[in-house]
C-alpha cells in the first residue's frame, strides 16, 4: 500500500519539478463589495443595516507552474487596504479600517492565438478580514472565477490584464467583528461578493 502512495507522489512530483515556474505581480482595483445584512447590538439596543468593504486599489502575486493542457497551477495572494463602511440605518458611514486579503489554490487553461493567450480561471481558498479599532480578525472559506488574457513579450515575459470575482462564505447568523467593549455584528447573510480588475507582468524561469 505504502510502495502505491509513494508511485502516485512520484507521479504528480516529478512533472511539476520539470515545469516552468512563473511569478506574476499584479495590481488593480477591488470592486462592487456586495452587502451584508447586519444588526448592530450596542449598550442594549439593536438596529439593522447593511455592511460592506469600500471599493479601493489592491495589489497581490501570483506563484506557480505551468502545466501542458496548456494552463497553469498557482498560489494567488491579494491585499486590500480599504474601509469597512455601513449604509441602511447606519448613515452610511465609515466603521474602521479593514485589511482584506485573499490566499487561493487554483489554476487557469489557456486558449492560445500566436502571442495573445486568453484564459479561465477558478480558484478556492481562504478570505480573511482583519478591521482595526480592536475588533475580531475574521477568517471565511472563499472561491473565485476569473477571465483574462496575457500577451508574450517574449519568452519569459508576458503582460496580464484580468477580471476576478470573488465569493466568500460568511455562513448567516453569525457574530462577526466582535470588540472588547460589547459591540457586536450579527450578519444575517451567506455570501459576500467583491470582483477585481488587474493588471500584472508573468515573469518564466
Amino acid at each position: 500500500m505504502k510502495h502505491g502512495i509513494y508511485a502516485v507522489l512520484l507521479l504528480l512530483v516529478v512533472p511539476l519539478a520539470s515545469a516552468e515556474v512563473f511569478v506574476t505581480p499584479f495590481g488593480g482595483y477591488s470592486f462592487g463589495a456586495s452587502g451584508l445584512d447586519a444588526n448592530l447590538t450596542r449598550d442594549n439596543q439593536s438596529i439593522s443595516g447593511d455592511i460592506q468593504a469600500e471599493e479601493s486599489s489592491h495589489y497581490g502575486i501570483m506563484l506557480g507552474v505551468l502545466t501542458r493542457h496548456p494552463g497553469n497551477i498557482y498560489l494567488l495572494y491579494s491585499n486590500q487596504n480599504t474601509q469597512l463602511k455601513s449604509g441602511g440605518d447606519f448613515s452610511n458611514q465609515r466603521i474602521t479600517s479593514l485589511q482584506l486579503d485573499y490566499a487561493h489554490l487554483g489554476g487557469s487553461l489557456y486558449f492560445p492565438v500566436g502571442d495573445f493567450h486568453p484564459y479561465v480561471s477558478a480558484t478556492a481558498g481562504l478570505t480573511q478580514m482583519r478591521p482595526g479599532d480592536d475588533f475580531s480578525n475574521e477568517t471565511r472559506f472563499s472561491m473565485g472565477l476569473g477571465i483574462g488574457a496575457e500577451y508574450r513579450l517574449g519568452d519569459n515575459l508576458a503582460l496580464l490584464a484580468e477580471m476576478r470575482g470573488f465569493a466568500t462564505f460568511i455562513n448567516g447568523d453569525n457574530d462577526v467583528f466582535c470588540s472588547a467593549d460589547n459591540c457586536v455584528w450579527r450578519i444575517e447573510s451567506d455570501l459576500m461578493w467583491q470582483g477585481q480588475a488587474n493588471l500584472g507582468l508573468s515573469f518564466r524561469f
